[in-house]
């Protein structure tokens, strides 16, 4: 039996997407992340591992549902170290994706949360997105020997600051807190606007992704997996 491609996602709802043939996702948050990695590798092997969900964009005129193949994956919490994603790997999937943006994306270990603090971290690390799960994902690659690709949509601008009650709806598994939300709410009904903008903007990133797997699925015959297995 073939060893399967290892696609990392944070979130349950992009584990929901990223999910088919010939592949295994790996879905947890930051802290957690490397252990159910390693895990996984050990129990079932791994052609290679692609790191797929949703980023904060960084540059500023990103929208919403952009697509982001990473060319580096820059360890902030390593003092920006650089990782290399597989050249093959990731042109294979800007051909699928001829919209995509090759760019850097940052690898951070707690949400950007303000525009100010997304402004910083551009000017420090020039990458057009940042996430909390492609530097552990190249951090495991690069100690297995196997190659790894980013594949992330924009799911906030840069321009755009979160709403209390956007982070305070975040269960620490990446879960929906609807209780959070209603609580931060409460104590300030006029983020309400803010947070009715995060929905949508979370809406088309979502409709991207979906799209993107579908995309890729149609090129190449046989899903995610394909991608990466078949070139």
């Amino acid at each position: 039996m073939s060893q399967p491609i290892i696609v990392v996602t944070g979130m349950p709802f992009e584990a929901r997407i990223a999910r088919g043939d010939g592949v295994h996702v790996v879905c947890a948050q930051n802290d957690t992340l490397t252990a159910k990695l390693e895990a996984a590798i050990a129990h079932e092997g791994a052609r290679g591992l692609v790191s797929f969900g949703t980023a904060g964009g960084l540059i500023p005129g990103l929208k919403p549902g952009q697509w982001i193949i990473a060319h580096k994956v820059l360890d902030m919490p390593e003092q920006a170290r650089e990782y290399v994603t597989s050249i093959a790997w990731a042109e294979a999937l800007r051909r699928a994706m001829p919209g995509a943006l090759r760019a850097d994306v940052a690898g951070v270990t707690a949400p950007v949360v303000s525009a100010d603090d997304k402004a910083a971290l551009f000017r420090e690390s020039g990458a057009a997105a940042a996430d909390m799960e492609s530097h552990i994902v190249a951090r495991v690659a690069q100690a297995h020997g196997l190659p790894f690709v980013v594949a992330r949509v924009v799911i906030d601008p840069a321009e755009r600051s979160l709403p209390p009650a956007a982070l305070a709806g975040m269960r620490p598994d990446g879960a929906v807190n609807l209780l959070g939300v209603l609580g931060s709410l409460a104590k300030n009904p006029l983020q309400l606007p803010a947070l009715l903008r995060v929905g949508k903007d979370a809406g088309r990133a979502k409709d991207a992704m979906r799209y993107g797997r579908q995309i890729i699925s149609l090129r190449l015959g046989e899903g995610f997996g394909a991608v990466v297995a078949g070139i």
